[in-house]
């Protein structure tokens, strides 16, 4: 039986589907004027440079990157950041959902190295039109440094997971730009796909980040509409029980704000936690036992999830088998779409998880990222 593996976004095999709800523990305090949505980052123009600011996750207030973006060496910047001369041409990637804003910004070709190739969904990355070889950098925990250098790359594009991440940390010792895209960071599915415009302020093409961006707000909050003013709402479940855990994202992570979009009855909507919520199977059990639908669960068939663990079949939503995955475009080494293109189009997410509660709401019943389990 062949299983597909649902892959975090950050592109390492053994973290759970739970860290998709996990972003940062505190929210940003302010949001830059720059941004509709996003909180992590700010972009400032100026006459002769552009001013792009990353802030910490973790410090409130604190900036994590000043990067200040020009188009000749000539120009003159400030000397407390980085200086940096777009479009940048060659780049080297530490996560998978890097891929997703670079494919939508037709700049798969300026990618060198990527971490993990063998999990990456899009396989354009590694045929880039100039034939040049992209190279594996290792993990994002553990990338290769020698292999990075070899790469020659102009920047090194990184998801900081901790204050003082150890990988972080190793790859600052470079002579090579760090860009901080921590869009994993943002609770909002909006805000996070709204970093495109980060990424797009790097390849000097940020009229079509702001273009793509406000097609994805215009879908999003048209399918949220749907749902606003229903009056029987199908409860929700998600994930799986794993060593006796099963993480379940609170109210107000990106899968909790995706569930309440899409018009969900959610046991833990009113949770404002930022981060999962580690449950004992009796509270799941508790909670969940007549969730009408179950997402997000990491099994291609009813069977593999009941051999998964028998307790699997106690719950209402396995006996009438509405039990969904997301893993429809996926590979068999383990790369997910869902964590590439979702970033970018949460839209798709949304779109599949109001014709998996409501399929009346839709004439179209194919399914993005979902699949169901038979």
């Amino acid at each position: 039986m062949k299983t597909r593996q649902i892959l975090p976004h950050i592109c390492l095999c053994f973290v759970l589907f739970a860290l998709c709800s996990c972003a940062r523990k505190q929210p940003y305090s302010t949001r830059p004027e720059s941004n509709n949505y996003a909180k992590g980052f700010a972009i400032i123009p100026a006459e002769d440079y552009t001013t792009v600011l990353a802030y910490s996750p973790w410090q409130e207030g604190e900036i994590l990157a000043t990067y200040y973006l020009v188009k000749s060496d000539q120009v003159s910047v400030p000397k407390d950041g980085i200086k940096l001369r777009i479009p940048v041409q060659r780049l080297t990637i530490t996560s998978c959902t890097h891929i997703g804003f670079l494919k939508a910004l037709g700049q798969l070709g300026a990618v060198y190295g990527v971490c993990s190739p063998e999990i990456v969904y899009n396989r354009e990355v590694f045929e880039p039109a100039d034939g040049h070889e992209v190279m594996n950098v290792g993990d994002a925990m553990t990338p290769d440094v020698e292999r990075i250098i070899r790469t020659a790359p102009e920047a090194v594009m990184v998801s900081t997971y901790a204050q003082g991440d150890a990988a972080t940390e190793k790859l600052r010792n470079l002579a090579v730009p760090i860009i901080y895209n921590n869009e994993w960071t943002e609770n909002d599915p909006l805000a996070r796909a709204e970093w495109i415009r980060f990424v797009g302020a790097f390849f000097d093409c940020l009229p079509l980040a702001d273009s793509i961006f406000a097609e994805v707000v215009t879908s999003y909050e048209a399918q949220k509409a749907q749902t606003e003013n229903l009056s029987n709402r199908r409860t929700i479940m998600s994930g799986n029980n794993f060593r006796g855990t099963w993480y379940m994202p609170a109210g107000s992570t990106y899968m909790g704000v995706l569930f309440k979009d899409a018009g969900a009855d959610y046991f833990y909507a009113n949770d404002t936690s930022h981060f999962s919520l580690p449950l004992g199977i009796e509270t799941v059990i508790h909670n969940f036992s007549h969730a009408d639908v179950w997402v997000g669960c990491p099994a291609s068939t009813l069977a593999e999830l009941a051999q998964m663990d028998e307790k699997h079949t106690w719950f209402k939503s396995f006996q009438t088998g509405e039990v969904y995955n997301f893993a429809r475009r996926s590979t068999p080494q383990g790369g997910n779409d869902f964590w590439e293109t979702g970033v970018v189009r949460p839209d798709y997410i949304l779109s599949d998880l109001i014709r998996i509660l409501y399929p009346a709401l839709s004439k179209d019943t194919t399914f993005y990222f979902s699949e169901h389990l038979q």
